[in-house]
């Protein structure tokens, strides 16, 4: 029984955001977010997927967005790879969920909080050795929460946690352990068959389960990161090899390369490398 890899975009949309993830996505959320709680009881999935559109490719930032019973927006991402702003993109997505909320005319009042959750498949504040990190508006002095504390950003990064099967404590950690070796099993854990959330999360992630089209798609998804991935790695090595100006931008023309290889949009690579659109353009793959 394969099952697919749930840090894709493309997988992780389909097994949380699908018109019946509800259940999945609930238990996720109370686990993630909520210690494991059943604070949260019903939500509506604001984005469901969809067989793939853009054949291959990333069609959203957001790979999940879900509104609660209490009107609180949940924007979900799973990153598998560092771009360059990375940390401002989120801070910018919910910032455009929240302010997004109102009409012209609208209160200020009928705003309701955001919560921005992002799951990295890399480390994002190696200075910190937790791997969930929780982010609000606070008083630097006194550390008092800001009166309106709307926004929330919440991180979990994966290559942090390193609990075994044996030794998950918890409903966050079982669904961290999910996220990160579900690809690697060949059945579901006895452990977490007993909870109906799971059993419909691995039924959703079961090669079988799917279309020959989002088999297919899958697969050019996980083509698409580990070039992107060995790219940046060999950009990197070039440019500590030479030492120089000329080879750490000829590292960048490679990177640049690969992405307009793999089909990605000119004004993404240009966000992600800092090229000008023009030089892009001009690169022979």
């Amino acid at each position: 029984m394969p099952f697919i890899n749930p840090k894709t975009d493309f997988a992780f949309k389909k097994i949380f955001g699908s018109p019946q993830s509800q259940p999945v996505l609930i238990s996720f959320l109370n686990g993630l977010l909520y210690d494991g709680t059943d604070t949260i009881q019903s939500l509506d999935i604001l984005n469901p997927y969809q067989a793939p559109r853009i054949r291959g490719m990333k069609d959203t930032y957001l790979d999940v967005k879900a509104q609660l019973a209490d009107g609180t927006s949940v924007i979900i991402e799973m990153q598998v790879l560092n771009v360059e702003g990375f940390e401002k993109r989120v801070l910018y997505n919910a910032a455009k969920t929240y302010s997004t909320q109102l009409g012209t005319g609208d209160d200020y009042t009928l705003l309701n909080s955001v919560i921005a959750l992002t799951i990295t498949d890399f480390v994002m504040f190696p200075e910190i050795t937790a791997y969930r990190t929780c982010f609000v508006l606070r008083e630097k002095q006194v550390l008092i929460d800001y009166p309106s504390s709307d926004l929330e950003l919440v991180f979990l990064e994966l290559p942090k946690f390193e609990q075994s099967l044996g030794h998950l404590h918890n409903l966050m950690e079982q669904w961290l352990f999910f996220l990160k070796h579900a690809k690697s099993l060949t059945a579901i854990p006895e452990e977490m068959s007993q909870i109906p959330a799971f059993r419909q999360a691995f039924e959703f992630a079961n090669q079988a389960n799917l279309s020959p089209e989002e088999l297919e798609d899958l697969e050019h998804r996980e083509i698409f990161i580990h070039d992107q991935r060995n790219a940046i790695k060999r950009a990197l090595n070039q440019g500590r090899e030479e030492g120089r100006e000329e080879g750490r931008e000829e590292g960048i023309r490679q990177v640049a390369k690969q992405m307009k290889a793999a089909g990605m949009a000119i004004a993404q690579i240009a966000s992600i490398t800092g090229l000008p659109p023009k030089d892009i353009e001009t690169l022979e793959i």
